[in-house]
């Protein structure tokens, strides 16, 4: 009886030390976007220090953008690559604009075009362009026009109506067999997405 009990507390105890962390980073989280970043470093950095990617993505938001601290580009690339690496589809896409622009970082276009498929496989619509744009141009990887106009209609197909012009411009730019096959292979992206 008494190992029944322990355990039962123990579950409560666990349970309520989750919903503690939940609810400091929605403080947290909250606090950010209502611009009170000094809340919201409060709230997220123990939470980020915890391997909370959330949190982690949060706090290299602030040191990327100097919000509430003083901009340090070498911080946010840590808390994004802290993130990025726990499967954070927002800071995949954040540490590809770093590479993509040297900062805090090396400028390099290959890592940059990878950080954006991370991102773009997970359906971050940025993402999906901007590797879409690369792809077409050859920065980073090899030129592929129809990868390109795959990635556009993806990111198209999910809402981001930056995209329909690349969309657009790019089924021009390639064979009519090419288009069908990046349409064909955009549906099965999309329908594994969705879970169809």
């Amino acid at each position: 009886m008494r190992d029944v009990i322990r355990f039962a507390i123990v579950i409560v105890l666990l349970f309520m030390a989750g919903v503690a962390v939940g609810a400091d980073l929605k403080k947290g989280l909250a606090a950010y976007e209502n611009g009170d970043y000094e809340t919201a470093m409060a709230e997220c950095l123990p939470l980020a220090e915890e391997g909370i990617a959330e949190a982690q993505f949060c706090v290299g938001q602030m040191y990327a953008n100097g919000f509430g601290v003083m901009m340090d580009d070498a911080a946010a690339i840590k808390w994004y690559g802290l993130a990025a690496t726990a499967g954070d589809s927002k800071a995949q896409y954040q540490l590809g604009v770093m590479h993509a622009n040297g900062w805090g970082v090396d400028m390099n276009d290959a890592q940059a075009a990878e950080y954006y498929r991370q991102a773009a496989e997970k359906g971050h619509s940025c993402a999906q362009r901007s590797l879409a744009y690369v792809t077409s141009r050859g920065i980073g990887v090899d030129e592929n026009l129809q990868d390109a106009y795959m990635w556009y209609y993806v990111s198209a197909e999910l809402g981001d109506t930056a995209s329909v012009a690349g969309r657009d411009e790019y089924a021009g730019m390639i064979s009519e067999e090419e288009r069908l096959a990046a349409e064909a292979m955009a549906r099965q992206w999309l329908a594994k997405f969705k879970g169809g």
